[in-house]
């Protein structure tokens, strides 16, 4: 929608859904900022688009919108019958990169970088307890958040990570507590969908001091115990 007058029709497809939103691909390049009819059969909803993929990325053409203020998601019904399903963070990469570290008996078994990022995370534990951190650092395997409320070592929870434009939901456990309110976790499953875009968001934090990404740092020294 432009100056209140409706567009051509255009069919996306819906990588994934979600209370506010969702996560679509199509062939029209949109903007952030620009909102959008979203129709479903007999329902629609106004959108605005708050996050479009690098277009040289293997996530090019998607884009997230979320539904503007009293307007409802045209998959209310699908959300309230289908649970969320996880899947292993374990990859066949992963067990290889384990298997040959044995074979060589490496000292250094981390196994991938860790990066310096600045987002929000929400993290669920114990069923009902819910606590509002902000996240410093980040890897495929693991994350550390710094938090007033720390759940002890061991307790498994259900977090939320939101970072250069995208949410990740993943789940695991605390790995360890360090001495200035910090977390360490480490992932062991993440929602279905969302693996492309950690993947994503970690190809960013990779690129040298260009954009949003201007003040990060590989760290490679005393978080070891986050990803084993």
């Amino acid at each position: 929608m432009r100056d209140d007058d409706r567009g051509a029709l255009e069919l996306a497809c819906t990588y994934d859904i979600h209370p506010r939103g969702a996560r679509l691909l199509s062939c029209r390049d949109v903007k952030v900022g620009e909102f959008v009819t979203v129709e479903r059969g007999r329902s629609k909803s106004v959108c605005q688009v708050v996050w479009t993929a690098d277009p040289d990325s293997e996530l090019r053409g998607q884009f997230t919108v979320e539904c503007v203020e009293g307007s409802r998601t045209p998959w209310e019904e699908e959300l309230r019958q289908v649970e969320e399903q996880y899947l292993p963070m374990i990859s066949a990469a992963d067990t290889l990169f384990a298997l040959k570290s044995f074979r060589r008996q490496d000292q250094n078994r981390r196994r991938r970088p860790r990066y310096q990022v600045q987002g929000g995370a929400d993290v669920e534990f114990g069923g009902r307890s819910r606590v509002e951190g902000r996240l410093e650092q980040i890897s495929e395997h693991g994350c550390l958040i710094a938090a007033s409320s720390l759940p002890s070592p061991g307790t498994s929870l259900r977090l939320v990570l939101n970072m250069c434009d995208v949410s990740v939901a993943l789940r695991g456990h605390v790995k360890y507590i360090a001495k200035d309110h910090a977390m360490g976790i480490e992932f062991q499953e993440i929602r279905q969908g969302d693996r492309p875009l950690l993947d994503y968001v970690l190809d960013q934090l990779k690129k040298p001091r260009i954009g949003d990404f201007a003040d990060l740092e590989v760290i490679t020294d005393h978080l070891d115990a986050v990803t084993g």
